[in-house]
């Protein structure tokens, strides 16, 4: 049965896109050029490449379904390996959609995830969405400008807030320029994971829903600063669920919220939902419906279900649904 559309209101939110992208691999591998900053990453076995492959190729595919299921429109594109593009499954880094028609396309840090832009992606957001305005920052790549978009922020756009970790992936210039563009505030911080070394994205630690917060309060380095942070997201309504460094660890603050058929889901791979406690399980239901994806193959690359999702804050031309399929 479908809900009203007064039901859906009451579901749905700025916040939380009721559409996402999505990239198939066809030669999925961890990337060695990106290993130097991110912690998370395990690099492939030797000899394993063609199964590491094959089981990233599933992951996305049953990944999609189970969204699909969910009534969460995907528009799915197949990265077939013409180029050397190892991280291709993370398209939220190379571009964002927001309100009012507005697209951003990203400097990315890594020359390899420079090749995963893809103007077939900006030309179906047009030709499905209301798009009035892209932006694009890429061209300041050459003057080692990067902001590796909701990887390294985690945009509250009811609040207009850009909550981003310092990092080598998030250069306070651009940063500056940005919200500066699409009218958000950016609250900077830093973050150390258990060995001590700098998060590379914020969105490995933090998510931000319609009625709470993911934060891993303990891996934001300055106290008094996390304590900001926390006022900050209450101040708009977000209860904070405090993740423990070791929760970190195993991606439960990389999630999405999404608007479903029957109501707001939350979005975070298999590994992320059983390190949650019952209590945390338990408030996040009050709000959203978990729906946990069993990811391991690219959980690999150190990136988890949010970097596989890029979400749609666009308004559709027509009324769709189902999977949608670009190649």
């Amino acid at each position: 049965m479908t809900p009203s559309a007064a039901a859906m209101s009451t579901f749905r939110s700025i916040q939380a896109p009721a559409a996402v992208v999505m990239v198939r691999p066809h030669r999925f591998t961890p990337n060695p050029e990106t290993a130097t900053d991110n912690a998370f990453q395990n690099p492939a076995a030797v000899g394993e490449a063609r199964a590491i492959a094959a089981a990233a190729h599933r992951e996305v595919t049953r990944a999609a379904e189970q969204l699909q299921d969910a009534g969460v429109r995907v528009h799915l594109f197949e990265d077939r390996g013409e180029q050397d593009t190892p991280d291709s499954v993370f398209p939220n880094n190379w571009f964002s959609t927001h309100p009012g028609g507005r697209v951003a396309i990203y400097a990315m840090h890594s020359p390899s995830r420079r090749r995963e832009r893809r103007q077939d992606v900006i030309e179906m957001l047009k030709a499905e969405y209301r798009v009035q305005d892209v932006i694009d920052y890429s061209g300041l790549e050459h003057d080692q400008l990067f902001l590796e978009g909701t990887g390294a922020m985690v945009l509250d756009h009811t609040a207009g807030v850009a909550y981003t970790a310092r990092s080598n992936r998030a250069d306070p210039v651009l940063l500056e320029r940005f919200s500066t563009h699409f009218n958000f505030e950016p609250i900077v911080f830093d973050t150390a994971d258990m060995a001590g070394r700098p998060i590379y994205h914020t969105n490995v630690l933090m998510c931000v829903a319609t009625e709470f917060a993911l934060l891993g309060t303990r891996s934001l380095t300055d106290p008094s600063r996390a304590r900001e942070v926390v006022a900050r997201l209450q101040e708009w309504g977000h209860e904070v669920i405090d993740l423990s460094p070791e929760q970190i660890g195993e991606f439960a603050g990389n999630a999405i919220e999404l608007s479903g058929r029957a109501g707001r889901v939350l979005a975070l791979s298999q590994r992320a939902c059983d390190s949650l406690t019952a209590r945390q399980k338990a408030r996040i239901k009050r709000s959203a419906r978990l729906l946990p994806l069993a990811v391991p193959t690219i959980e690999l690359a150190g990136g988890s279900v949010r970097c596989m999702l890029a979400g749609i804050h666009l308004s559709p031309r027509r009324a769709a649904a189902g999977l949608g399929k670009a190649t």
